[in-house]
């Protein structure tokens, strides 16, 4: 039960609320009129009624953010991925300084992307956005915000960023790496390739791999860890990306057999290492050597040279392009949600659905006869 007063020339509610046996009500002033105080009080108790605690001490958005992190990312996400959110705190810290959580408004959040975006790649905001916007839904479903001030923003960029589209192979050049890479097979980097295209995996979960990670009965490959090929990695066998990057994908059956055959003439290593390699600081093939290999087999091949990376943009192309469903795609990849393989391969979800226009056009105007 609200009441209502009047101090001075504003009015203040007070809800009556018990917190552990005791009367602790909820009080708040500076209301133009009494209407507005009832219409604020109603939206409390409704609050309360849905066993949602109303937050009264102002958060500030920094602040709130960085406790977020302690308790969801830091032991959940890989090292590189931790300092990038420790970047995003960043930002905030300088952007919003003390600015309560529950004071910022989606015009004030829009605001603050589109400075961000002036001088940083649409993707670099887009990322950005991905870190703030899990953040902010946490808050909303502790109650203490009502809003996703998130929701619907517009994504801006101010310097040009690589498209997608620009960093993976085609269908055809995809079939061309590996007619190339099954002829001549004769190095681990080749197989690490391989692997790559077939199965989409990230860098560090393919160089976390083991020799126990293949099912060779059922064409299955585990994915539930990762290694540290880099200074600012966790040394060894770390987490992967996210909880749904552990997963278990199919392999085609000759890629199995490959590994299969790969694994009778492999020494032991240590762990189990597939990737191991002796000369490397961090005990597998490097990132930069694989990505030299990659370039010199796609260069004799007349491809224009991508990443190691590239191939698993490729993975996830050919797949769409070959009308696989985007959920299974978004599973395969072990990406956090589908929301991210829809930002990443918009460009093809924009291409299909014009196809499906065009079919679904074409299927009803037949039936039409």
């Amino acid at each position: 039960m609200a009441s209502f007063t009047k101090v001075g020339k504003s009015w203040q509610y007070s809800v009556s609320q018990m917190v552990n046996g005791k009367y602790s009500p909820i009080r708040k002033s500076g209301f133009k009129t009494k209407k507005e105080a009832q219409i604020a009080a109603a939206e409390v108790e409704a609050d309360l009624r849905k066993g949602l605690v109303p937050q009264q001490k102002p958060i500030p958005f920094p602040d709130y953010f960085k406790d977020w992190l302690e308790l969801y990312k830091k032991k959940g996400v890989v090292n590189n991925t931790y300092e990038r959110y420790l970047n995003t705190l960043q930002t905030l810290q300088e952007y919003f300084l003390a600015t309560p959580l529950q004071s910022i408004t989606k015009r004030q959040y829009q605001a603050f992307l589109n400075r961000y975006g002036e001088t940083r790649a649409k993707d670099t905001t887009r990322k950005l956005n991905t870190h703030i916007r899990a953040c902010i839904r946490d808050a909303v479903d502790e109650g203490i915000i009502r809003v996703d001030f998130t929701r619907g923003v517009i994504l801006t960029g101010g310097t040009a960023s690589k498209k997608p589209e620009e960093k993976h192979l085609s269908y055809f050049e995809s079939k061309r790496l590996l007619g190339e890479l099954n002829k001549n097979l004769n190095t681990l980097t080749k197989h690490l390739i391989l692997l790559a295209l077939v199965s989409g995996l990230r860098f560090g979960e393919l160089v976390g791999l083991t020799k126990e990670d293949f099912n060779f009965k059922t064409n299955e490959l585990r994915i539930n860890k990762t290694w540290g090929y880099t200074k600012k990695m966790h040394t060894g066998f770390g987490p992967t990306k996210n909880p749904q990057s552990n997963r278990v994908i199919k392999i085609d059956a000759k890629t199995m057999k490959i590994f299969k055959e790969l694994f009778t003439t492999l020494p032991d290593t240590p762990y189990g290492l597939v990737f191991y390699s002796p000369q490397s600081k961090y005990m597998v093939i490097s990132n930069g050597a694989v990505n030299k290999e990659l370039k010199s087999i796609l260069t004799k091949s007349k491809i224009e040279p991508i990443s190691i990376h590239g191939l698993r943009h490729t993975h996830a192309s050919v797949l769409l392009y070959k009308k696989v469903s985007i959920y299974y795609v978004s599973e395969r990849l072990g990406h956090e949600g589908i929301e991210t393989t829809l930002s990443y391969y918009a460009h093809i979800v924009k291409e299909l659905r014009e196809q499906d226009v065009k079919s679904t056009i074409k299927i009803f105007g037949s039936m039409v006869g």
